[in-house]
């Protein structure tokens, strides 16, 4: 047995052993072994931020068990302009945390035969996990990075599985193809494609995960019925993909010299609307989905950082500093963004602070919403 089967038993064992890995999976998980998809310089986080190349020449083994850890792995920086020496700025692709992808393919709660379009192929690991269980016939993959998705095409014939292999826009789906019985997408979405639910027969499930400028979001799954519209709750908000690229969040750049600004102070640490509860980060986000937020490290060694919030010309900064219990607050333009922020989260304690699989989200032909316990509930 060779170093990466070894490996790849050893994290199959773990997952079955966790109670991740249902045992219908598993043989798929033995066949498809995780390296044959990771391209051979993968990408670490940096010390100073961003990231650094870990090429499988340098050291095979570290590589290995890095592959072989239940971990993300990013495969991909600044849309391949970034190059094989480094550094990168952005993660713009990755083979996901394998505890997820074992979730996610149990979620879709297939049976013989399911027909299964993937949205956002990267590596082609999922789509040869399903080609495994359901046969290839019945998977079709879409990617649209060209360099990615011939990538993952090689490595997909290099497995010897022949999935229908598409290089497009995973918005659009693949009509041709369809209705298909399930519909997984493995980058995020801030509105959920129409396309989508017309390519889902009556009855069948989009899994994918929907989120806001605020925060990454959850999982929701969706069930299609016969006038084209879908439903469904939120199954897991510990799931963090890559956005569609025509969906990705903006990230904006703090102003040099903030001017203009109302001063306050603030008790509501950040953290506690963004970290500490997901709970509240996706119900604050929600209710504020176009406000995107960034934080800042101090640069003299503390733990001191700046929380902003944005949205169009209206910024929010809170400057938080180690063991303060009073923040102080600056805002500026139309919006007192941080100002939301509190009584969005005052809103979500009011109400219970209802867990994120009490929200669901309904996709209608004209408008899509997000309620709270029942569809005759939106937020």
């Amino acid at each position: 047995m060779s170093d990466a089967d070894a490996l790849n038993r050893r994290l199959v064992d773990e997952l079955t052993a966790a109670g991740t890995l249902p045992d219908q999976w598993r043989t798929a998980f033995l066949a498809m072994a995780r390296h044959r998809f990771v391209p051979s310089i993968i990408w670490v986080d940096a010390d100073e931020g961003g990231f650094v190349p870990q090429c499988r020449d340098d050291d095979p083994l570290v590589w290995l068990e890095t592959v072989y850890s239940d971990k993300p792995i990013v495969t991909q920086v600044d849309d391949g302009a970034a190059p094989d020496t480094g550094p990168g700025r952005l993660a713009t692709s990755s083979i996901s945390k394998p505890s997820i992808v074992a979730a996610m393919l149990d979620y879709l709660q297939v049976e013989a035969e399911t027909r299964v379009l993937e949205i956002g192929r990267g590596t082609g690991w999922n789509a040869a996990l399903l080609s495994a269980r359901l046969g290839e016939r019945n998977i079709t993959t879409i990617e649209v990075d060209a360099v990615i998705a011939e990538r993952a095409r090689k490595a997909l014939a290099g497995a010897g599985v022949s999935p229908t292999v598409v290089t497009g826009d995973g918005a659009d789906g693949h009509p041709s193809g369809g209705p298909y019985d399930r519909i997984i997408a493995t980058a995020s979405v801030q509105d959920m494609p129409r396309s989508w639910v017309a390519q889902t027969r009556p009855g069948g499930f989009i899994l994918a995960l929907w989120g806001t400028a605020f925060d990454d979001g959850a999982l929701v799954r969706l069930t299609v019925d016969e006038h084209g519209t879908a439903c469904g709750p939120f199954v897991d908000n510990t799931v963090a993909f890559m956005w569609l690229r025509a969906q990705r969040a903006p990230r904006p750049v703090p102003p040099v010299e903030p001017t203009g600004v109302a001063e306050s102070t603030t008790t509501l640490h950040p953290d506690v609307v963004t970290w500490d509860d997901l709970n509240a980060s996706f119900a604050v986000g929600v209710r504020l989905p176009n406000v995107s937020k960034r934080f800042v490290d101090a640069d003299d060694g503390t733990d001191d950082f700046t929380f902003w919030a944005f949205a169009d010309t209206s910024w929010a900064r809170v400057d938080v500093t180690e063991g303060a219990s009073t923040h102080r607050v600056r805002q500026h333009g139309p919006r007192a963004l941080w100002s939301e922020i509190e009584a969005c989260y005052q809103w979500w304690e009011e109400i219970g602070r209802p867990v994120t699989g009490r929200f669901g989200l309904a996709v209608l032909p004209h408008r899509q919403y997000v309620y709270l316990d029942s569809p005759d509930n939106p937020v």
